[in-house]
C-alpha cells in the first residue's frame, strides 16, 4: 500500500486546480522547482504521470484526474474535521469544582450558573456546600466563594454581591410567651438555633455591631444545623431566635412570620467575593465561570 506524504498529496491538489506551477508555488508558499521537485517524487513513487507539461500549460492525465477525484473530498473531509477539533479548544468543558456556602450558592451562584450550562453541554459545575474557611489549593477546588472579610490575602478575589447585613429574627409564636432581647447579653437566656462551622469543629458566634461598639456572643439552643435554610425554617416553626442574612428574611419580617430581634445591633459585612489561586492556572471553563459570577 502507497502511503504518500500529506504535504505531498496537497501540493498535487493545488498544482491540478491551479493548472499553473508558479501560481501553485505562490499559494503553497513553495518555489516554483521545489513544488516540481515534489510533483516528479510523488509522480516517480507511484510510477504513474500525473500531469502533461508543455511551456504553456500544465493538465491532469487520465491518471491525474482520477487521483484528483480520490484524494481532494477526503482532503477535505479531514480539514473539516480538524477545524472542528480547532473549535473544541475554544469551547468550556470539564468540571468547575466551587466550595461556596449555601446561601451564597442559592442567591448569587445557582441563578447565574443555570443558563451557562445550558449555553455549554460539555461544561460541569461541582457546588460543594461548607461553611467551613477551605483550602482550595490542597482541597482541589478551583473556586472559592466567602465573605470578603474571610478570603486569604494571597488569593485573586473578585465581588459577586452586595455588602451584606445579619439580623436576628424570631416568629411570633416563640416571643408571645417571653420577653424579647433588650441587649446582646439577654441572648444568653434565649434558644438561639445555631451553626456549625465543620473546619473549626465549633459553632458559628453572633456578630453584632452598634455604632463603634462591636461583640461576639456565643449562644445556646435546643438546635445546631449546618445549612442557613434550615435555620430559617427552624425560626419560622418558632424553635427560636437565629441570625440570618437580612436579605433572606425580609420578606417573612413583612409579612409578620417572623420580627427583628435587637435591630440596632445588626453589622454589615463585605460582600460575598469569589477567590481563585492563579490567572495562570484557570482553564477555559474556569474562566468563563469566574467571568460569569463576578459583579462588574
Amino acid at each position: 500500500m502507497i502511503r504518500e506524504n500529506l504535504n505531498d498529496l496537497l501540493t498535487f491538489i493545488t498544482v491540478a486546480r491551479e493548472r499553473n506551477f508558479t501560481r501553485a508555488a505562490a499559494q503553497l508558499g513553495l518555489s516554483q522547482s521545489a513544488t516540481s521537485r515534489t510533483i516528479r517524487a510523488l509522480e516517480a513513487r507511484m510510477g504513474l504521470l500525473l500531469f502533461t507539461r508543455t511551456t504553456r500549460s500544465v493538465a491532469l492525465t487520465e491518471a491525474g484526474r482520477r487521483m484528483l477525484a480520490a484524494i481532494a473530498p477526503r482532503l477535505e473531509e479531514i480539514d473539516r474535521e480538524l477545524e472542528t477539533l480547532r473549535k473544541l479548544r475554544d469551547r468550556p468543558s470539564g468540571t468547575v469544582r466551587i466550595t461556596t456556602t449555601d446561601y451564597a450558592a442559592n442567591t448569587y451562584v445557582w441563578p447565574r450558573l443555570h443558563p451557562l450550562l445550558r449555553q455549554y453541554p460539555d461544561l460541569r459545575i461541582e457546588l460543594s456546600n461548607d461553611y467551613g474557611l477551605v483550602n482550595i489549593a490542597e482541597q482541589g477546588y478551583d473556586i472559592g466563594i466567602r465573605l470578603g472579610g474571610q478570603v486569604e490575602k494571597d488569593m485573586i478575589a473578585a465581588r459577586i454581591g452586595p455588602d451584606m447585613t445579619m439580623a436576628i429574627v424570631a416568629a411570633p409564636a416563640y416571643l408571645a410567651d417571653r420577653l424579647a432581647p433588650e441587649t446582646p447579653q439577654d441572648l444568653t437566656r434565649h434558644n438561639c438555633i445555631n451553626l456549625r462551622l465543620p473546619t473549626h469543629e465549633s459553632l458559628m458566634p453572633w456578630e453584632l455591631r452598634n455604632g463603634a461598639r462591636e461583640l461576639q456572643v456565643r449562644v445556646d439552643g435546643q438546635l445546631v444545623l449546618s445549612s442557613t435554610y434550615q435555620m430559617l425554617d427552624a425560626a419560622l416553626g418558632g424553635l427560636g431566635l437565629a441570625y440570618l442574612p437580612k436579605e433572606l428574611v425580609e420578606a417573612h419580617v413583612d409579612a409578620g412570620r417572623l420580627a427583628w430581634v435587637l435591630k440596632d445591633w445588626f453589622p454589615t459585612h463585605v460582600g460575598y467575593h469569589l477567590y481563585y489561586t492563579s490567572r495562570r492556572q484557570a482553564s477555559r471553563a474556569v474562566a468563563l465561570v469566574i467571568a460569569t459570577l463576578r459583579q462588574d
